[in-house]
């Protein structure tokens, strides 16, 4: 009769952290999934192994990220997709980690208490292995430029018509009423 491995029960992941057993009884555990929430200074990180369980939890500086990541295993990385991410991403992705972008309204069901740093690292930890999740695509330089003429465009357009508006307001004041009309197109 041959041995048969037992249904869901033993993972690469116990097999191992019983090898990673220390003789004082403490397991080292890899960091599988980290959630990282992306602040204008200070990140908060969450990391956990393959059963779920929590192995990191920790603040750090802009520029000790790179630093810290560079020391870890490759592993699934995710981010919400905010102001610098693509950014990050690129940067995290070019040390060897897998790095997956969530939009923030699919990230705020996750969090389970109130609404910090700490919680929101976790709920991105938690989102992004969940199969049936939408993940924003990284953004290369490129198309991130691209990005930037259209929105700086866009801005500058409805900057013009503020301006257009408020002027024919401040002049209507004085008695002169204008036709409302884009430049060039009004019939004389």
């Amino acid at each position: 009769m041959l041995w048969t491995a037992p249904s869901g029960g033993i993972t690469m992941c116990h097999i191992d952290a019983v090898r990673e057993q220390r003789w004082k009884g403490a397991i080292h555990m890899h960091i599988e999934t980290l959630g990282i929430d992306l602040a204008k200074s200070v990140f908060q990180l969450h990391g956990v192994d393959c059963v779920g369980k929590i192995v990191l939890q920790k603040k750090l500086r802009r520029g000790a990220v790179l630093n810290f990541l560079s020391k870890l295993e490759p592993c699934l990385v995710g981010m919400e997709a905010c102001a610098s991410s693509h950014f990050w991403a690129r940067e995290i992705t070019a040390l060897g980690h897998e790095v997956q972008l969530i939009s923030p309204a699919y990230v705020k069901p996750y969090v389970k208490r109130h609404k910090n740093d700490a919680a929101d690292a976790e709920a991105i930890c938690e989102a992004v292995t969940r199969p049936s999740m939408h993940f924003v695509s990284i953004k290369s330089v490129e198309q991130q430029s691209v990005l930037v003429l259209h929105r700086s465009r866009d801005l500058l357009v409805r900057q013009r018509t503020m301006i257009m508006n408020a002027i024919r307001a401040h002049i209507a004041e004085f008695g002169v009423i204008t036709a409302q009309c884009p430049l060039g197109d009004c019939e004389q």
